[in-house]
C-alpha cells in the first residue's frame, strides 16, 4: 500500500468513526431536571432525596441516594435545577453519578455541577444550599425513577 492510500484509508476511516459519533449522539435528547438532595456526615456521609425528570412534555418521579467519603461534617439542603442531556428515553437518567470534590456553605451557597452516568446520561445541575456543611470528599450519587 502507498503512503497516499495509507492516508486515504485513514482519512475514510476517521469520517466514518466521526459520522458514527454524530449518528449516534443526533438521536439523543434532553430534558428539565428538577433535584431536592439532603445530605449530612461526619467523616461518612449521606445524602437522599428526591426529584422531577420533564421529558418530552411527562414527569417523571425521582428518588435519589447516595454516600460520600472523606472529610465532612455537617448538613446541608440543596435545589437543583438544570438539564440532563444525551438521554434517548427517560430511563436513561437512572444510574450511579460520581464526582471529587471540596466546598463549604455556612447558612447559604450556591452550587453547579456537572456529572455523567455510565449510560452517557450528562446532569448540567445549579443550585442554592442552605446549612452548615465542610466537605472535601468523594462521592456517588444514584437516580433513579420511582
Amino acid at each position: 500500500m502507498t503512503f497516499r492510500a495509507s492516508i486515504r484509508a485513514a482519512m475514510v476511516a476517521l469520517v466514518a468513526l466521526l459520522g458514527f459519533s454524530f449518528a449516534s449522539t443526533a438521536y439523543a435528547d434532553s430534558g428539565s431536571v428538577h433535584i431536592r438532595i439532603v445530605k449530612a456526615g461526619f467523616i461518612v456521609g449521606g445524602s437522599g432525596g428526591s426529584g422531577t425528570l420533564t421529558f418530552h412534555g411527562r414527569k417523571y418521579r425521582l428518588g435519589i441516594g447516595g454516600i460520600s467519603y472523606g472529610f465532612t461534617f455537617g448538613a446541608s439542603e440543596t435545589n437543583f435545577y438544570g438539564t440532563v442531556s444525551n438521554i434517548r428515553r427517560a430511563s436513561d437518567i437512572e444510574g450511579v453519578y460520581g464526582q471529587a470534590g471540596a466546598g463549604a456553605a455556612a447558612v447559604r451557597g450556591a452550587q453547579g455541577v456537572v456529572l455523567t452516568n455510565q449510560k452517557g446520561a450528562v446532569l448540567t445541575l445549579t443550585g442554592r444550599q442552605k446549612g452548615l456543611i465542610v466537605s472535601a470528599d468523594l462521592s456517588g450519587l444514584v437516580l433513579s425513577l420511582r
